[in-house]
């Protein structure tokens, strides 16, 4: 008897044991798992989200590659929002549904200040998109023919680019002493009698099966996955039109907005953009 209760308290304290070491192991396995996702909780609250507002596919680009490449280093995480039209980016700076916006340059961002009456902030300059002519069937400046039709930004700064563009090909010319920023009441002779069609500068790059050529950026165009004859680019390739990183006036030294717009100067982006863009867009930095 006592041989048999030797042997039962035995297996007991066996199995006893083996459930308390297992016990162990699982409470061990659950404090290693719990600390685990604590650190990736930890490292993930560390990491400053950013929000940036962009209307093109380019600054989108950018601002992904940085995102991957560039910010974790500097504990950042980019968010990039979609815009549909060159207002939204604006106004939701107001509204703090984004903490800056990559769409626009200078020249746009003031007129934008005057007309909506916010005070926004340009940082670094980061890149610019040549202009020029693009068409379905014409190939040259010289096959323009009369009457022809030709579509154009609609908004006070793209509507002069555009417009002293057409100018600088020698198709029309304008009055003397215009003001600052010319539009189609300005024009003073116009030989081929040109049709000039204003849109909403996103539509531009729609046109072009309509019309006889557009006035666009190369990017637009490319990105609109068309290949038109280019007719020329803008001659002067004026540093006033780069792109920015912008924001409203008392942030801009925010060290999160301060990172994003050191990394958008980073030389790996000038890299990216001339490997990807193939000087459709140029890097001014």
């Amino acid at each position: 008897m006592n041989i048999q209760h030797t042997k039962i308290n035995r297996r007991f304290f066996l199995r006893a044991l083996t459930l308390f070491s297992v016990s162990i192991f699982f409470v061990s396995c659950s404090q290693q798992q719990a600390q685990v996702s604590s650190n990736t909780a930890q490292a993930t609250a560390q990491k400053k989200v950013i929000q940036i507002g962009v209307t093109g596919i380019i600054s989108e680009d950018i601002l992904k590659f940085i995102n991957t490449k560039l910010a974790p280093q500097e504990g950042l995480e980019v968010k990039v929002v979609t815009f549909n039209d060159w207002i939204q980016p604006n106004t939701a700076l107001i509204d703090k549904v984004i903490d800056a916006n990559f769409f626009q340059h200078r020249p746009f961002m003031n007129n934008t200040v005057r007309e909506l009456k916010i005070n926004l902030v340009p940082l670094n300059l980061v890149y610019l998109s040549t202009l020029g002519f693009f068409s379905k069937w014409l190939k040259s400046v010289n096959d323009v023919p009369q009457n022809a039709t030709v579509t154009i930004a609609h908004d006070v700064i793209n509507n002069d680019r555009g417009l002293r563009l057409i100018v600088s090909n020698g198709l029309i010319k304008l009055k003397e002493n215009t003001k600052k920023f010319v539009t189609t009441r300005d024009i003073a002779e116009n030989p081929k009698s040109l049709q000039i069609k204003e849109v909403a500068g996103v539509q531009v790059v729609q046109a072009i099966n309509d019309v006889d050529f557009i006035v666009s950026s190369a990017q637009t165009v490319a990105l609109a996955e068309i290949t038109p004859q280019s007719m020329g680019q803008e001659i002067a390739k004026d540093k006033k039109y780069a792109l920015a990183l912008v924001t409203l006036q008392g942030r801009e030294n925010e060290p999160k907005i301060q990172k994003l717009n050191k990394l958008l100067n980073d030389p790996q982006v000038r890299d990216f953009i001339n490997n990807q863009c193939q000087g459709r867009i140029v890097p001014v930095f």
